[in-house]
């Protein structure tokens, strides 16, 4: 029996999982890792735990099984993050993080100086704090002892892909999030390069996320598997939700939250308020990304509520749907789509004396809803018409989160038989590469089934849109305190 290993370098663990050519997940493993934050609004990890952690979780993933089956191996990675590595390949300094918040200068220095049009222009989309490219100049101007060493610049789940095969390769859906590639011409943009003084030879060669890019290295015995580019974390989990087909939408309930808009065409909406990335298909799509979002609820269970029993502080939400006079902005983080102000922060408001813990809890998970649903509201000033949805991620195991995304949205929300986020779709990009399937949509077709479907209710979504409208209010109102603060 043939299977395959996907890999989801996330932020804070890596998911490892074992799945049969027809799409059963046989195993799967995960290791949790540190976040380091040496200031307020700054994020960062050590590449060697992300090694350690996955090779730990393929011993665990394995036992037991033939390892000569594992006919191929992918990824999917939190993108954006920045791993510098010098001319022995060695890790230079602790990879800076996509939620790392520290260079608004670079990123205001890009969007005006540059000008957006020209960003645009070079690369599809314009400067975010998140994206690498301004972490590249933060490194040249606040570290020029470490830019100086600098001979390889590489993406998270890439310094993986690099440990496994030898090969310093990235595909395009995940260089698409690093502002050095020209999304459309599928290239690096030697205009970008030359701005933020990145030599080409720095950068690995591109490749399609199913492309096969090398074998195992023997000592990871793996002797018959081959390495497949892999993807983006956002791109991977489209494809294990099978959102593949033009004009498909998949929502993304992680540590951040996106809305994911499959498209045959390249296109880019007018503000550049939505990501224009590569897909993981050999296509194109649009996606908005808020970063702070089933994290939220996280950190308002396990850090103010003192709980980690969240579906008990669920019970009792669906009574209050469409009611609630409490707002919250998760903008915990700050925020990329559609505001791109790192500034932005979370609060809550509308609070009386007889606010109840429960109104606060479902404001958390409302606020995330209205955050994502700002992004689609970009796409439908550029023309595009969101009829359903999938759903994965953390969040998407929450029934009252789900009926608040269908209400707020106005759509049915569907869920899948499998839900295993970018691991799954990694796994696939896997059998694409091996030669199991003839392409991405075939492998879709074949294993992503879905479950059940969340509709909305009339009357619901009705009550929902006139606080949406209130919302939408919120952060223009706080933006000068924000910025202040």
């Amino acid at each position: 029996m043939n299977t395959y290993i996907g890999i989801d370098l996330g932020t804070s663990s890596v998911k490892l999982l074992l799945v049969s050519a027809n799409g059963d997940v046989l195993n799967s493993a995960t290791e949790e890792y540190p976040i380091y934050y040496p200031q307020s609004g700054w994020s960062e990890q050590n590449p060697e735990d992300w090694l350690v952690a996955t090779a730990k979780g393929m011993e665990s993933l394995l036992n037991g099984y033939n390892r000569e089956e594992v006919k191929g191996v992918s990824f999917g990675g939190q993108m954006h993050g920045l791993v510098l590595l010098d001319e022995q390949d060695n890790v230079i300094r602790p990879a800076i993080l996509w939620n790392d918040g520290r260079t608004q200068k670079q990123t205001d220095w890009l969007n005006n100086a540059i000008g957006q049009e020209k960003l645009s222009e070079y690369t599809a989309n314009i400067a975010f704090a998140g994206f690498t490219a301004p972490k590249i100049l933060w490194v040249k101007e606040n570290e020029p002892e470490n830019f100086a060493k600098i001979a390889k610049i590489m993406l998270p789940k890439d310094y993986l892909a690099y440990k496994l095969t030898g090969v310093h390769s990235t595909d395009y859906s995940d260089a698409s999030g690093m502002l050095l590639l020209d999304v459309k011409k599928k290239a690096w943009s030697k205009e970008m390069c030359a701005l933020c003084s990145v030599k080409e030879e720095w950068l690995p060669k591109l490749y399609e996320s199913y492309e096969k890019i090398g074998q195992v290295r023997d000592e990871f015995c793996l002797t018959n598997a081959i390495v497949t580019a892999g993807a983006g974390d956002n791109a991977a989990a489209a494809i294990g939700t099978g959102t593949v087909n033009d004009g498909d939408c998949n929502i993304s309930l992680g540590t951040s939250g996106t809305v994911f808009i499959s498209q045959d065409k390249f296109s880019v909406d007018g503000n550049n308020s939505l990501h224009s990335f590569a897909h993981a298909t050999g296509a194109y799509h649009l996606m908005g990304c808020i970063l702070s979002a089933a994290s939220c609820n996280k950190w308002w269970m396990e850090e103010i509520l003192n709980t980690d029993d969240f579906s008990i502080e669920q019970d009792g939400l669906e009574d209050i749907l469409g009611k609630n006079a409490v707002f919250f902005l998760p903008y915990l983080m700050g925020e990329r789509s559609p505001h791109n102000d790192v500034n932005a922060r979370g609060a809550f408001i509308g609070m009386r004396p007889n606010t109840t813990r429960k109104q606060m809890t479902l404001a958390v998970m409302e606020g995330v809803a209205f955050a994502l649903r700002d992004c689609v509201e970009v796409a439908k000033k550029s023309g595009l018409q969101i009829k359903e949805t999938k759903i994965c991620g953390g969040g998407a195991r929450s029934n009252v989160w789900k009926k608040i995304i269908a209400n707020v949205f106005g759509v049915p929300v569907k869920t899948l038989c499998v839900e295993e986020g970018p691991a799954y779709g990694a796994a696939m990009l896997a059998m694409v590469g091996a030669g199991e399937y003839e392409n991405v949509e075939a492998a879709t077709a074949k294993i992503v089934k879905i479950k059940g479907t969340v509709q909305p209710n009339d009357v619901l979504s009705a009550s929902y849109e006139e606080k949406y409208k209130a919302f939408q209010q919120a952060y223009p109102a706080l933006k000068e305190l924000f910025a202040q603060m």
